[in-house]
């Protein structure tokens, strides 16, 4: 039952991963990766939320797997990133893939370490 639950958060996440990356990137004109950083800086809030949740006890393990595995899991990408920021080293934008690198490690952790605070505040 277990896979059930990460595959129902993966539906609603691998399209929302596609339609916010895509609606990002369509108002920036430029070579940076804007939508993929959304989207991975997104789940990682989320998932910070959730785990956070998890460890106070506001939220079952279920919901971990619902959320954390199965929507967070879909909805961020670590293949996209990395794809992009090669490309765009390898297209001489080495100072935007430098700044992809920085960009989504720093607010990645962020948006974690944030959302694991915002639950802890709410559910001490």
């Amino acid at each position: 039952m277990n896979w059930l639950l990460v595959i129902l958060g993966a539906t609603v996440g691998a399209p929302l991963r596609y339609l916010t990356d895509r609606s990002v990137q369509r108002r920036h004109d430029s070579v940076f990766p804007w939508g993929t950083l959304v989207v991975n800086v997104a789940g990682c809030l989320i998932l910070g939320l959730v785990t956070g949740a998890v460890t106070a006890g506001a939220a079952s393990s279920r919901t971990q797997l619902l959320l954390g595995t199965g929507l967070c899991g879909a909805l961020t990408t670590y293949s996209t990133f990395s794809y992009e920021t090669l490309r765009l080293a390898e297209d001489g934008a080495r100072f935007y893939a430098l700044a992809n690198v920085a960009a989504s490690v720093a607010a990645g952790l962020g948006a974690v370490y944030a959302g694991v605070a915002v639950a802890g505040a709410v559910w001490p």
